[in-house]
């Protein structure tokens, strides 16, 4: 099966475009090929942040609420 691709154009550093050229290169492979791993890598980090950012300040203000009971139930 042929995977289909889509051209796009943005633009990098060239610092860091030069960094995944370099790590193509060392492998044997396409840019293309490189730059995909670490789009997907990335799109995989984001869809395991899926806890919403007003209950991670449920969440902190929990601590900080029990904060003392937390110290007390550790020296126990």
């Amino acid at each position: 099966m042929v995977a289909t691709r889509e051209k796009f154009s943005s633009q990098a550093s060239p610092e860091l475009l030069e960094e995944m050229r370099e790590i193509a290169r060392r492998e044997g492979r396409h840019f293309q090929a490189v730059l995909e791993d670490a789009m997907s890598g990335y799109v995989e980090s984001k869809r395991q942040e899926r806890v919403r950012p007003e209950m991670m300040a449920h969440f902190y203000a929990s601590l900080e609420k029990n904060r003392r009971l937390g110290e007390l139930l550790g020296k126990s």
